[in-house]
């Protein structure tokens, strides 16, 4: 359990542009900063960051927060465990008692697999340089490769043990569950049930995550066995933490520089990216073999837009090229491609050469993909069917790129390369990019379809289990975007309690105001509750202009609360005891509100205003300080998304709040709290009238009652000004 205090410190260092830099490629734009949002699909930069409140915000799919909740959303971590990530960053210490074996395994699941991975890695790294066959098997091996002492330890390089059985078995020494040995694949059990080391005498390449966890390993056979050996490398299973289309060997190692040049290589291979590493071009990322995934272009989307293909020039690797150039244009990267000379790959060309070398072949040799193709596909082809599908295979490429005007210039270069009339090229690519949206609408049709087909298979199991329309709740309309449970809407089911502590009227034991609002609010108050039960959901349409942007007004309460509760709007007001006292915008919404025994349907709506009101009298409180460093994840993700402004003002045009109008604006809203609840009201009373017709004493009430709320109904929609 990490302590209020050390949470708000580390909220406090965090920043936001760094932390948000490590996953992000970020350009500035005025007082902010912005990148391409990682949460979607982005293709033009829509996420911002800002600096001066702490938080990011994409404008296009609405994810954001401050730096915990990035972490938390980017990363799928727990709350502690972005807290630590965050504290390990900014050097704060966290002092948290050794878990123990118990405490071991009650770690979530992906945690545990984390830390299991870390912990091999080590593992492997310390055979690698303390045990007699690693240094003679396993660091000859990359001596003979190369790679210097400061790259092995850079990649976190290491050697498994021949003995099949003592990685396992140093594991369960150290007191670590075998069944996350199995399940990240580093495991697996023999015949005789017992644990066995996957990679057991092979060189060890883990795979490192944009955010630094140890996620996977690729194992390396090494000696005699190479020989006839089909499978060299042996890599890790999926798992809960790893899927191999979603991550690129050597993105932690890159990400900095890919997001410096602008530009990242792609490769094959563990041993090309650490080769060209140790070369000095560090913007480099592996594959690994596997076929290129949108997943694993979207990652680097979001540092660069510019990928240069890198592979060697034999039959494999022009294959290799052409296979991932049509996926990378869908996704608007821009594409080149460099073929190294026969016989050598990356790793073997970058030991070659220096990095001022390498980088000036690459300026002279790389190619936009439609050179690549043209010369690939037509170079030596005189078959006029044969040239007539390269040059198609052209056109289709060109119909994947998004951008309108690129395609144009593509088209026009085509025409000109290829000796084909211009037109003719553009109905042809017209044509593709016709049959690939119509794929994409018949494949969500049937996407759409199976939907149904799993619904309706559901459908009478669900239908049993239905309660029947006259007993079944109605669904709430004032629902919260931040409490998963259902809300109510505004109840009177117990008094509006007050929270001790704090130099409130009702700290001081003295009886609040009954009304400290003056005016025509007063008399909007007092409806009397019938005595024969109150509705536990509510229902109906909401009132017209409820809410704003999305935002309920129990939201828009909250949120002027959290950015004006400490302000004072009310002074010298006399108390039932004759004291005079003053009250800030959170107490006189506290008492306001207790008046009516009005409650929040969120519970976290509650105690922002309890614990403002409890804060009330400490020295240089502020409330939006307050809630948006709150130890509590829940608050503090939702005051900074009530307080988010999409533009930032400097302070020249910054509303000047003064205590009168802070006091307008909270008499509306608190007016319009009770418009919705009278409107929720009512929807439940004429439910309620379908119900009974067989009570005429219960239906005549509710007509009376009914007539009530209407009467109510007009006087508090006169004071708001509406019709």
């Amino acid at each position: 359990m990490i302590d209020p205090i050390t949470i708000e410190r580390i909220k406090e260092a965090a920043d936001i542009v760094d932390v948000v830099s490590e996953f992000v490629s970020l350009k500035r734009s005025g007082s902010n900063y912005k990148g391409l949002c990682p949460f979607h699909n982005d293709r033009t930069p829509s996420f911002y960051v800002s600096p001066t409140r702490g938080t990011c915000h994409c404008f296009t799919c609405g994810e954001g927060g401050d730096s915990v909740g990035f972490l938390m959303k980017h990363e799928q971590l727990s709350y502690p465990e972005a807290l630590r990530w965050l504290a390990n960053r900014y050097g704060i210490e966290i002092e948290e008692k050794q878990l123990t074996d118990e405490q071991r395994k009650k770690q979530t699941e992906r945690e545990a697999m984390f830390i299991v991975n870390n912990w091999a890695a080590e593992y492997y790294t310390d055979i690698l340089h303390n045990d007699v066959d690693g240094r003679a098997v396993g660091m000859q091996y990359f001596r003979q490769r190369g790679f210097r002492d400061d790259i092995i330890n850079k990649f976190r390089l290491g050697f498994a043990p021949a003995d099949r059985y003592a990685m396992p078995r140093t594991a369960k020494e150290k007191g670590y569950n075998l069944d996350y040995l199995e399940q990240t694949g580093l495991c697996y059990k023999d015949n005789m049930g017992e644990m066995v080391d996957r990679f057991s005498g092979r060189a060890m390449f883990p795979w490192i995550s944009v955010s630094g966890n140890v996620v996977a390993f690729g194992g390396r056979v090494l000696d005699q066995r190479t020989k006839g050996v089909n499978q060299k490398y042996v890599n890790s299973p999926d798992s809960v933490i790893y899927h191999k289309d979603h991550e690129l060997y050597g993105i932690y190692q890159a990400k900095k520089a890919i997001g410096k040049e602008d530009s990242v290589f792609m490769v094959e291979g563990y041993t090309d990216v650490i080769s060209m590493h140790q070369c000095g071009i560090e913007n480099v990322v592996a594959n690994s073999g596997t076929a290129l995934s949108v997943h694993q272009i979207h990652l680097l989307h979001r540092f660069t837009s510019n990928i240069v293909l890198l592979y060697d020039g034999d039959d494999a690797g022009i294959h290799a090229a052409l296979r991932g150039t049509d996926m990378l244009l869908a996704e608007g990267m821009n594409v080149k491609v460099l073929l190294l000379p026969d016989g050598d790959d990356p790793d073997s060309f970058a030991r070659k050469h220096s990095a001022d070398d390498f980088r000036k072949y690459v300026e002279e040799h790389q190619t936009d993909f439609i050179e690549f193709k043209t010369r690939v596909l037509l170079q030596g082809v005189s078959d006029p069917i044969k040239r007539s599908e390269a040059i198609n295979s052209i056109v289709k490429s060109v119909s994947m790129i998004t951008d309108q005007i690129v395609r144009a210039t593509y088209i026009k270069e085509c025409s000109s390369r290829l000796g084909i009339s211009e037109q003719i090229l553009l109905t042809t690519m017209n044509n593709f990019i016709r049959n690939y949206r119509e794929e994409q609408r018949k494949e969500e049709e049937r996407n759409n379809r199976a939907l149904q087909r799993g619904e309706q298979a559901q459908s009478p199991q669900q239908t049993a289990q239905q309660p029947s329309p006259a007993t079944q709740q109605p669904t709430p309309t004032t629902q919260s975007p931040y409490d998963e449970i259902p809300p109510e809407a505004f109840l009177p089911p117990e008094a509006f309690s007050q929270p001790s502590g704090g130099e409130t009227a009702s700290a001081q034991g003295e009886s609040p105001p009954k009304s400290p609002l003056k005016g025509d609010l007063e008399s909007a108050n007092g409806y009397q509750q019938p005595s024969y039960g109150q509705p536990a959901v509510t229902s109906g349409t909401p009132p017209r202009g409820s809410g704003v942007g999305g935002f309920s007004v129990q939201d828009l309460l909250i949120q002027f609360i959290i950015r004006y509760g400490e302000q004072v709007i009310l002074e010298n007001v006399e108390t039932d005891e004759g004291k005079t006292v003053s009250l800030n915008v959170a107490q006189v919404a506290q008492i306001d509100l207790a008046n009516d025994n009005l409650t929040f349907s969120n519970p976290l709506h509650t105690q922002i205003l309890e614990e403002a009101v409890a804060h009330s009298g400490d020295e240089g409180f502020k409330t939006e300080r307050y809630f948006r460093l709150h130890a509590d994840y829940e608050i503090s993700q939702l005051a900074i998304k009530l307080t988010e402004d999409p533009v930032q003002l400097t302070k020249t045009y910054q509303m000047k709040y003064e205590p009168e109008r802070l006091k307008g604006q909270l008499e509306h809203l608190l007016l319009d709290v009770r418009f919705e609840f009278v409107e929720n009201k009512l929807a439940f009373v004429r439910q309620e009238m379908g119900l009974c017709s067989g009570d005429a004493e219960k239906y005549m009430s509710l007509i009376a009652e009914m007539q009530q709320l209407q009467k109510l109904r007009m006087k508090i929609a006169k004071m708001l000004g509406r019709v």
